[in-house]
C-alpha cells in the first residue's frame, strides 16, 4: 500500500511538471503569460522576410510599389489577417520590442524599440500548424517585418521571436500624396505618406466639373476608386483618416493630369 501511494505521488508530481512545460510551451509560442503585458502594450510574434536591404519588401498588399520612394524604408512591415483587417490597417504605425519575459535571451535585444508601418499583408497558411510555420494563421496577432527593422529587436539566427506592441502615430515628411492609374471611368487612387493615424477611413472626389462630392470605395490595399469620367478636370479629393480627421485637398490634381501622375500636397493630418 505504501509502495502504491508513493507511486501514485510519483505520478503526480509528472503529470505536473508536464503540464509546467505544456503551459511553458503556450507561452513560447502565442506570447500569452500568467502576467498581463506592459500598460498599453499588446503581445504578438514577429519574422522576418525581403533581404538584408529590404528590396525584397517592395509592393505588397497595400500597393504602396516601391517603399524608399514613398518614405517608408525598410522599417515596414506584413501583417497577419488578425491586424490587416481587409486592408484597412495600412499604412497605421507600430511600435514594437521583444517581449523579454517570454523570449529566448539568446535571440532577444532587450531595451530596443523599433516603430514600422504597415504595408503588406501576411497570409496565412493553413497547411502548416500555427505554431509551426503557420505564424500568420487566425487569430494569431503577427509581423513579418522587413529583415533590417526585425533585426533592430531580434538576432538573425532566432528567426522568429515573442514581441510586444503598441499603435501609434505616425510621423511623416512632407504633405500626402496622391498617385492616380486606371483608366476612363475608373481612377484608382493611391494615398500614400499619411501622418497621425497612418490609415484611410473614406475617401471623396469632386472635379471641377461638379459641385458635389462623390464618395470613393476602398478597392484594395490603400488604393481608392471612382467609378465616373475625370478625365482633364482638376482634382479635390476628401480624406477622413481612422481616427476621424477630415482634410480637404483643392484643387490637389492639375489639368491636363495623367494616369500614372503622383500628386504631392503640404496639407497633412496632424
Amino acid at each position: 500500500m505504501a509502495r502504491a501511494r508513493l507511486l501514485a505521488a510519483w505520478m503526480l508530481v509528472v503529470a505536473a511538471s508536464a503540464l509546467a512545460a505544456l503551459a511553458a510551451a503556450d507561452t513560447a509560442v502565442n506570447g500569452s503569460s500568467s502576467s498581463p503585458a506592459p500598460n498599453g502594450w499588446l503581445r504578438a510574434h514577429a519574422t522576418f522576410y525581403g533581404g538584408a536591404d529590404g528590396s525584397g519588401t517592395m509592393g505588397g498588399a497595400c500597393g504602396y510599389r516601391n517603399l524608399y520612394s514613398t518614405g517608408f524604408g525598410t522599417r515596414t512591415a506584413a501583417l497577419s489577417t488578425a491586424l490587416f483587417n481587409d486592408g484597412a490597417s495600412c499604412g497605421q504605425c507600430y511600435k514594437i520590442a521583444c517581449d523579454r519575459k517570454n523570449a529566448d535571451p539568446r535571440w532577444c535585444k532587450p531595451g530596443v524599440t523599433v516603430t514600422i508601418t504597415a504595408t503588406n499583408f501576411c497570409p496565412p497558411n493553413y497547411a502548416l500548424p500555427s505554431d509551426n510555420g503557420g505564424w500568420c494563421n487566425p487569430p494569431r496577432p503577427h509581423f513579418d517585418m522587413a529583415q533590417p527593422a526585425w533585426e533592430k529587436i531580434g538576432v538573425y539566427h532566432g528567426g522568429i521571436i515573442p514581441v510586444i506592441y503598441q499603435r501609434v502615430p505616425c510621423v511623416r515628411k512632407g504633405g500626402v500624396r496622391f498617385t492616380i492609374n486606371g483608366h476612363d471611368y475608373f481612377n484608382l487612387v493611391l494615398v500614400a505618406n499619411v501622418a497621425a493615424a497612418g490609415s484611410i477611413k473614406s475617401m471623396d472626389v469632386k472635379g471641377e466639373n461638379s459641385s458635389d462630392w462623390m464618395p470613393m470605395a476602398r478597392n484594395w490595399g490603400a488604393q481608392w476608386h471612382s467609378l465616373a469620367y475625370l478625365n482633364e478636370q482638376r482634382l479635390s479629393f476628401r480624406v477622413t483618416n481612422t481616427d476621424g480627421q477630415t482634410l480637404v485637398f483643392a484643387n490637389v490634381v492639375p489639368r491636363g493630369w495623367k494616369f500614372g501622375q503622383t500628386f504631392a500636397t503640404n496639407l497633412q493630418f496632424k
